[in-house]
């Protein structure tokens, strides 16, 4: 059918389908004599949000920075907390000791920073001055004097008590005979002490008598012992005393130097005082302090000894004396007891054995005071990682405990460290979607992580951030001892892959990891070639080679198509058929290529069916995009009268699901080809969505879909007439190959941009469009009139069909 014919749109040029960098634009000639780069490109935002964070001190202000990988998230936020760390005050030392009257409750002290060394060392040096001035002060011939005193004066009072006794008991006839066993006494007749046998054949007046001495005599014999008893425990007293008085004068003056050194910590002052008076306690293991320890099997300790000494000891739990500032932690294994610490134990005897010692701090305690930075999928799949922050953060202290110590079935004494406040800023990183969760399912996380800092994968291609991108060059060449540095040339497609990977010509990425990558890979293939310095062509070539890499699943494809096993044609004109443009992710590596979409218009009243639809290959996205085409039919065909039509479109050879809306447009051009009857040419792809409006609205992947249609059109062979429609909102996105741009240059390969279906149904067609006239009608053989008339067709052999349907019913009904 024949119409209207429509005239020449204008095709973009090759200056619109890539930003070219020209390197004479550049005033060096290699990144060696660059400067470094010291900051951040591209993501203002989100150090704004960042340094806010880092400097607001108010309670819950903990920073979730978000982002897509790549994008310098961990290193720019690195890089501006040591900053603002350096600055600040350098926090406290904490130590933990032994608690000599709750043994099972260490006591933690806290210690100005780079006191906690001097603080072990000083109790280190006082328990080994103990050891050595304790046994030589009661090896001395003073104490051994004051001593025997002490001794003697008890044997001599204890004498003289049990000669009373013995006198008594001689004046009673009686002998007194001491043993281990006690005192026994026995009477004594004629000189000559009774035997037991003997004692029943005196007369009844003598046994009697000798009892009553003998009760008088025990009587006396019990208040000796108790006397005895008393000088004992006075001699003892006295001992006790005197090995007082000899340790506090043997160690007195070491402690009274520790106690003016640490007046100002009432804790050390507590503890030294304790320290002084279990010494005293346990003076025995001192005096014997140089003996060497024991062993009931020989080859293995049985930990009596100089382990004793273990209490005495510090653990020197947080040391900041080596810090500058405010401590900065990156925890990358964040499990429980990395973050939150540990009780350490030991097996001795077959029982597992722990004391204040092996108190070992996690990075949480490392970080007091300053900064922990942690990875948030990393500390969420942790498991008790995340709900113990979330105590830690509510209570602000830290507390040391086992996780098998919160879930035993039956309690087991251990250790309770004392906790130590918190004074910390939390900063996770992670992904916008772990974001989201976490904000919309877990109320606690929006009251401890209330500032959130946004990267951006993008950023505006001004003068400023393109001389960032050369230092940031510069800076990795710099660092990287195995990267070449770029001349002009190469920093020049540096930049050009930064914008290709923005998909947006006055944009670059911030995706450095991406252009890391490159770096190094462009410094690869500079030293194969002999190079000293990176140029375009080594850029070009790690390019090219990432490509080649990656797309085997690309050129399978493209060879099928080839081979004609998937059908796609590149010329002549067809009815109802049209070359749509899809894109394959294949994650580390997309592309894309062309599809055949076809449609059949028929009468009916079904509308638009989507096969893909009907089959569930269709995606919410595209579904909604088919079922927009409806609307734009009705909006433009139907105002008038009912649309009597059904009309089957479908991705040809399609055998997985399909996504997205980018493709209505052309399934919608392929509708009105059926409709009017007008051949589409195929030697044209169509990529771009349609509003019920008839608006041409932007898509993902334009470049990767432009060169995928190249791709076929050049194995092929190019024959001028081949191109791509395009939506001119997409103009900005695109980045275009070399080889694209030479074949438009050559006038080999045209792209279009438009902005309205009426514009690209005129250029798939050859015929116009036709706008309504004053009367609402369309131009005669134009398009839109072509399809309106079809419909009005389609719609008097509907009302013709449905009024015999209608007869036939009534007679039916007569008839019955």
């Amino acid at each position: 059918m024949g119409g209207q014919k429509g005239e020449q749109m204008p095709e973009l040029k090759t200056d619109e389908l890539r930003n070219i960098i020209d390197p004479s634009r550049f005033d060096f000639k290699t990144t060696e004599t660059i400067e470094a780069l010291t900051d951040t490109i591209g993501q203002d935002r989100a150090v704004h949000a960042i340094s806010f964070s880092l400097k607001v001190k108010a309670k819950g202000h903990n920073l979730y920075v978000a982002g897509p990988s790549g994008t310098g998230k961990h290193s720019t936020v690195e890089n501006h907390v040591k900053e603002i760390a350096k600055d600040k005050q350098t926090p406290s030392d904490w130590c933990y000791v032994y608690n000599f009257e709750k043994q099972d409750d260490p006591i933690a002290i806290e210690l100005p920073p780079g006191s906690g060394v001097l603080f072990k060392k000083d109790i280190t040096e006082l328990l080994n001055a103990c050891k050595s001035a304790i046994p030589r002060a009661f090896e001395s011939e003073e104490y051994e004097e004051r001593k025997n005193l002490i001794v003697n004066a008890f044997q001599d009072k204890r004498d003289r008590l049990i000669e009373e006794l013995r006198n008594k008991a001689k004046n009673f006839n009686f002998s007194l005979e001491i043993t281990a066993a006690g005192i026994f006494t026995y009477p004594i007749i004629d000189g000559n002490p009774i035997k037991h046998e003997d004692f029943d054949k005196l007369s009844d007046k003598d046994r009697e008598t000798i009892k009553v001495k003998t009760e008088e005599l025990q009587g006396d014999i019990n208040h000796l012992l108790t006397e005895v008893r008393d000088v004992e425990k006075d001699a003892k007293d006295n001992l006790a005393t005197l090995d007082r008085e000899i340790t506090l004068f043997s160690i007195g003056h070491h402690l009274e130097v520790l106690l003016e050194k640490y007046k100002k910590v009432p804790k050390v002052s507590a503890y030294l005082i304790s320290f002084q008076k279990d010494i005293v306690k346990n003076l025995d293991i001192f005096k014997d302090s140089d003996k060497k320890k024991e062993m009931m099997i020989p080859g293995i300790e049985t930990g009596q000894g100089e382990q004793n000494f273990d209490r005495y000891g510090v653990n020197l739990f947080i040391d900041n004396s080596s810090n500058g500032g405010a401590p900065v932690v990156v925890e990358t294994n964040p499990n429980y007891y990395n973050i939150f610490g540990r009780l350490e134990y030991k097996a001795q005897f077959g029982a597992m054995s722990t004391d204040f010692t092996m108190i070992k701090p996690g990075s949480l305690h490392k970080a007091n005071g300053g900064y922990l930075i942690i990875n948030s999928l990393e500390l969420l799949t942790n498991i008790f990682s995340w709900d113990a922050l979330k105590r830690v953060l509510e209570n602000n202290q830290a507390k040391i405990e086992n996780i098998g110590d919160q879930f035993r079935v039956v309690p087991a004494a251990t250790l309770q460290p004392e906790p130590i406040p918190l004074d910390i800023k939390i900063i996770l990183i992670g992904s916008p979607f772990i974001y989201n969760l976490l904000y919309t399912y877990d109320e606690d996380f929006r009251k401890f992580f209330r500032v959130k800092a946004d990267f951006n994968w993008e950023m505006k291609k001004n003068e400023d951030n393109v001389n960032k991108y050369i230092g940031y060059i510069a800076t990795r060449c710099r660092d990287d001892a195995d990267t070449l540095h770029f001349d002009a040339t190469g920093v020049a497609k540096v930049v050009e892959y930064g914008s290709r990977l923005a998909d947006d010509k006055n944009k670059l990425s911030s995706r450095f990891f991406e252009i890391d990558n490159l770096l190094s890979e462009s410094s690869f293939w500079a030293e194969q070639d002999g190079a000293t310095i990176v140029s375009s062509s080594h850029v070009k070539k790690a390019i090219d080679e990432k490509i080649f890499r990656s797309n085997l699943i690309e050129d399978k494809l493209q060879k099928m198509i080839e081979e004609g096993t998937i059908i796609i044609d590149t010329e002549g004109k067809q009815t109802g058929q049209i070359n749509g443009l899809s894109i394959y992710d294949l994650g580390d590596y997309y592309f894309g290529k062309p599809s055949r979409i076809t449609c059949s218009t028929f009468v009916g009243k079904n509308g638009v069916v989507n096969i893909e639809r009907e089959v569930k290959l269709g995606g919410p996205i595209h579904n909604k995009g088919v079922l927009i085409l409806s609307g734009y039919l009705g909006s433009k065909y139907a105002l008038d009268k009912p649309m009597s039509m059904s009309a089957t479109v479908t991705f040809e050879q399609l055998y997985s699901g399909v996504e997205g809306d980018s493709a209505s447009s052309a399934e919608l051009y392929a509708i009105l080809s059926s409709l009017s009857e007008l051949s589409i040419k195929q030697s044209i792809a169509v990529t771009g969505s349609v509003n019920q409006k008839g608006e041409i609205q932007p898509i993902g992947g334009v470049n990767q879909k432009i060169e995928g249609f190249f791709d076929v059109c050049k194995t092929r062979g190019l024959s001028g007439d081949q191109g791509v429609i395009i939506p001119r909102r997409n103009q900005d996105n695109l980045m275009l190959k070399e080889n694209v741009l030479e074949a438009v240059e050559a006038k080999k390969f045209h792209i279009w941009a438009i902005d309205s279906i009426d514009e690209g149904i005129e250029i798939l067609t050859g015929v116009k469009a036709g706008a309504t006239g004053t009367d609402g009608s369309y131009p005669k053989d134009s398009v839109n009139w072509l399809v309106n008339e079809k419909l009005d067709k389609y719609g008097k052999i509907f009302k013709r069909f449905s009024s015999a349907d209608e007869g036939e019913e009534k007679n039916g009904e007569l008839a019955a």
